[in-house]
């Protein structure tokens, strides 16, 4: 009799947790995006081509570390060629590139006394390739993209602007935008970057530490960097490590929605599966590199991060088992207090999808004046639960063992990923 009661008592805490875990989340997610519109976005009207006049404007470097980047690199050049800012320099590290990026890029330092260029004879990754950029790079501030990114010309002002305004602001991240809009995946991203993405951020902010910055436009602070020791070359995922790293040793991660990065982003479902379970496989690294040294006193603003993080995972992998004992149900006797009787939505499935959709309405309403027409895309993050819940669920599962098992102190390297399909403009 009490082990059927403690059976029962698992089964209702577990199907509570699964049910209630991304609802509590997603209210908290949209009051910590209000909350920051209101505390910081609302007092300032301006678009982002109007970017804040600076006391100064100091000597800044463009990072931009390529990989087989010969369809893209030369668009990504001439955007971050074309910024608004006095000074600065942008240099382009050719990570042992087999296509003609290398080619390219001498062919376009030629015609640009602002870009500088360094080739690696092998793929050495883009921690390293980021390393050998800073160690090269003249200014103290640097504004990273990747090779397939376009800098809205007014970014790096507004990077910069953080940096003025906070002695220990180590890193800024910016605001990627999605380019890729052709397919029923393109489309919901464009919802999941404002509504996820973008409130995360912006909740994250309030508490005091963020997850970790976008790689694909982040500005740092070389000081910052070379605190910590730069790069790591053995994480998946740089982005990650260097924002739980400079966290971790009390440098401030702001986020600035005006700098805007246009953004490819896959459309297949297999393109997608590799580059979320790259980003699960991050989260799980930096929990075991830093998270033990978290739990001081002195490193508690990271602790909503980290339990977040946590929990997340926990979520992940209860979800999965509440599959599984679904699917057992068709096979075998599933006792009855721990047996899952349907997975369709019913009461609590029409009350996911109406949060869902009013958290993507408050998302879409702040992130309205960074992005004309995000209201035609609405119609499509309705499939957002469906298909990135599944794909984000099974990833954060398989990342466990991956990283587990992965040897340490291995280097991460260049994988050419999914980049969309683009219609021609």
């Amino acid at each position: 009799m009490i082990e059927t009661l403690e059976l029962f008592r698992f089964s209702s805490v577990l199907l509570d947790f699964v049910f209630y875990y991304p609802l509590f989340m997603a209210y908290l997610w949209m009051t910590g995006g209000i909350y920051y519109y209101l505390h910081w976005e609302r007092r300032d009207k301006r678009p982002p081509k109007y970017p804040p006049k600076l006391a100064e404007y100091p000597f800044i470097s463009i990072l931009i570390p390529c990989f087989n980047e010969e369809e893209n690199v030369r668009e990504t050049i001439a955007w971050a060629c074309a910024q608004e800012y006095p000074e600065y320099e942008v240099i382009a590290i050719n990570d042992g590139s087999t296509d003609a990026t290398g080619e390219i890029l001498e062919e376009l330092r030629a015609s640009n006394p602002r870009l500088r260029v360094i080739h690696h004879a092998h793929n050495q990754g883009k921690a390293m390739g980021l390393r050998m950029g800073t160690l090269a790079a003249r200014g103290e501030y640097l504004v990273c993209i990747d090779g397939d990114a376009l800098l809205d010309p007014h970014a790096s002002t507004w990077i910069v602007h953080h940096f003025l305004a906070g002695p220990r602001v180590g890193a800024v991240t910016g605001n990627p935008r999605i380019r890729t809009r052709s397919t029923l995946l393109g489309k919901i991203q464009v919802g999941e970057f404002s509504a996820i993405i973008g409130l995360i951020k912006r909740t994250q902010r309030i508490y005091g530490r963020v997850f970790t910055v976008s790689g694909v436009v982040t500005g740092l602070r070389k000081s910052a960097l070379h605190s910590i020791g730069y790069w790591a070359t053995d994480m998946v995922t740089e982005d990650i490590d260097i924002s739980w790293g400079m966290q971790r040793e009390h440098w401030d991660v702001r986020y600035e929605p005006n700098a805007l990065c246009w953004i490819l982003m896959p459309e297949t479902i297999q393109g997608l599966w590799k580059q979320r379970l790259r980003w699960a496989r991050g989260g799980v690294e930096v929990l075991l590199k830093y998270g033990a040294s978290l739990l001081q006193w002195r490193k508690r603003r990271m602790w909503g991060v980290v339990l977040e993080h946590s929990l997340s995972l926990i979520w992940a992998h209860l979800m999965a088992l509440t599959v599984v004992l679904w699917a057992l149900g068709f096979f075998v006797t599933v006792p009855d207090p721990i047996r899952v009787h349907t997975i369709l939505p019913e009461w609590y499935g029409v009350f996911l999808g109406f949060t869902c959709l009013l958290q993507f309405a408050v998302s879409l309403a702040i992130d309205g004046r960074y992005e004309r027409g995000l209201g035609r895309f609405y119609y499509w993050v309705i499939w957002y639960p469906i298909v990135f819940w599944v794909i984000n669920m099974l990833t954060m599962v398989a990342a466990v063992p991956k990283t587990l098992i992965r040897r340490r102190g291995r280097r991460a390297v260049w994988v050419s990923p999914d980049r969309g399909l683009r219609v021609p403009s």
